[in-house]
């Protein structure tokens, strides 16, 4: 069953986490790439930023076990959008990178995607 999904990165730093049937919280169990000198300024947009957070492990199981919990939200008697919010520190590194890994995972299932990134482009969080 294919569904419309609506993906949303974010950084716990910033605001609230925005409302969604899930929420994916990456800041105590994955890399942060802000603590490496070289990569605190990139973004998600970077490819070292995309691979440093890619290459952590669990990561790529944690985006197959997401579709499968979006795949059994859009099974739900009440089918609509299932929205997904997945947030880290500051919204500019694991957060938009675990979205496009999950928007492309989505996609293949043939699932139907949006994918915003809320904060990807504030300032760098100072901590």
């Amino acid at each position: 069953m294919s569904a419309s999904v609506e993906i949303v990165s974010f950084g716990y730093l910033h605001d609230a986490p925005p409302a969604a049937h899930l929420t994916i919280d990456l800041r105590h169990h994955f890399r942060d790439p802000h603590v490496a000198p070289e990569l605190r300024y990139m973004t998600a947009d970077d490819a070292p930023v995309r691979t440093a957070v890619l290459n952590t492990p669990g990561i790529t199981d944690l985006v197959a076990a997401t579709a499968r919990a979006v795949a059994a939200f859009a099974s739900g008697p009440s089918a609509g959008t299932v929205v997904v919010a997945d947030g880290c520190a500051g919204g500019r590194h694991r957060a938009p990178t675990f979205a496009r890994a999950l928007a492309a995972c989505l996609r293949a299932a043939g699932h139907s995607v949006s994918v915003s990134h809320r904060d990807m482009g504030k300032d760098v969080v100072q901590r």
